[in-house]
């Protein structure tokens, strides 16, 4: 492994995390590949935690970028009305919105996914005069305060001092504990005037839990649950911030339940290029923000409006579509080969995947052998056994088995290692 720059190790903050798992220098990146400072090839399926779903520096948005820097654009706006801004916010209408129907108002939160989690949170308070918010087991929405006080992750909460300040947590319709109606109990909870249970203002949902494990919610749960929050009055927070543009296979995650939550948050790959940029979707009726009300000195990241409008030209393009289909299948294909060969569980939906090996120190190992031959994996999980498949959605298929086979062959090895060790 190649050794670290002791100056990074002196200055840097000790809160630093993916570079312990990854120490290497990179340089450069293209497409699915990253390359160190001696020019050693890495196959990425970490893909920037879900910010890079187009991969390494995409030539449509970079050449956009590069145009829009040439012509002195500016590089920072607050809310301004600018060119940029409006050229974004009109194909994204134009692409994503109108095509499915839906009439939200778009907010730009500031830099980072957290950002629009804590608008979401603050919006759905303001709009129906309540307080409390429902979240679940496993589920991640940020560090900040705010998106903190309704993260399952209770060590994440302790490190800064915040409680689960009004959320009720309820259990996941599937986890390490196994499955659970828990849309029973908060229908009992919200129904019986006697159980200690204030009408929420909000329920806040991932389809897919990426920190938790891997785990999905089934269309149907989606779908009880949307009607149970309708017929309350209660605000649907959908949080695909991780699982949207893409990584199930449909822009939105929700799509395949036919539901339409009332707030949308959106960061990571939104950008298209991954530069910093949230949003949060608001249904027209619940706009109730008096102007100025929320805001942030980069809520408003010209760069950003560039690259995500130009990514969007993937959504009208055939081949891509047909594309994402072809790695579906082939991740469907592979999550069959893992079972019938290793016996371990593998979870997921569309374009990512979690191959729970039941052990933190096996995964570890994983881990560590997989950058050994070239490929960078995250792990994820209660405690980070679960191997986390996130390969970019323009992957080609040559490198997309390459890097599925370097995953299997470590998983059999470390699993020969485990049993001789014994």
């Amino acid at each position: 492994m190649i050794p670290v720059d002791p100056t990074i190790e002196s200055i840097e903050s000790s809160v630093r995390s993916y570079s312990r798992k990854f120490p290497v220098v990179f340089t450069t990146g293209k497409g699915p590949l990253m390359l160190d400072e001696d020019g050693r090839e890495y196959l990425d399926f970490f893909c920037g935690s879900g910010a890079l779903n187009y991969g390494h520096n995409p030539a449509s948005q970079k050449q956009a970028l590069l145009d829009y820097i040439e012509a002195d654009g500016l590089t920072h706006g607050l809310d301004l009305f600018t060119d940029a801004k409006r050229t974004f916010l009109h194909r994204f209408r134009q692409v994503v919105l109108d095509p499915r129907g839906l009439s939200h108002r778009v907010q730009s939160c500031g830099p980072t996914g957290t950002n629009a989690v804590e608008a979401a949170l603050k919006l759905a308070r303001k709009a129906t005069g309540r307080r409390t918010v429902v979240s679940f087991h496993g589920g991640f929405h940020g560090v900040s305060e705010g998106s903190l006080s309704v993260t399952g992750n209770r060590a994440l909460r302790q490190s800064s001092g915040t409680g689960p300040h009004a959320t009720v947590f309820l259990p996941y319709p599937d986890g390490p504990a196994g499955s659970f109606d828990s849309l029973d109990l908060l229908e009992r909870m919200i129904d019986d005037p006697y159980s200690g249970s204030e009408i929420p203002a909000a329920v806040i949902v991932e389809t897919v839990q990426s920190d938790g494990g891997i785990y999905c919610a089934p269309a149907g749960w989606l779908r009880k649950l949307r009607e149970l929050t309708a017929r309350h009055g209660i605000v649907l927070i959908c949080d695909d911030i991780f699982a949207g543009c893409g990584r199930t296979g449909d822009f939105f995650s929700f799509e395949e339940a036919g539901i339409t939550p009332d707030l949308i948050t959106l960061s990571k790959s939104i950008s298209g290029y991954g530069l910093p940029l949230s949003l949060l979707l608001i249904s027209p009726e619940l706009d109730v923000w008096e102007p100025g009300e929320h805001s942030g000195t980069f809520r408003g990241n010209q760069l950003a409006f560039v690259t995500a409008a130009a990514a969007l030209d993937h959504w009208t393009d055939p081949g891509f579509l047909a594309h994402l289909r072809v790695v579906q299948e082939r991740l469907a294909a592979f999550a069959d080969t893992v079972y019938l060969q290793t016996g371990l569980v593998v979870r997921g939906r569309g374009l990512v995947l979690g191959v729970d090996t039941g052990d933190a120190a096996y995964a570890e190992r994983i881990q560590r052998r997989c950058l050994e031959d070239g490929l960078v994996i995250e792990r994820c999980g209660r405690e980070d056994e679960v191997m986390r498949v996130l390969p970019a959605l323009t992957i080609g298929t040559e490198d997309l088995d390459r890097g599925l086979d370097l995953l299997l062959r470590s998983l059999h090895e470390e699993a020969r290692h485990a049993v001789h060790a014994d």
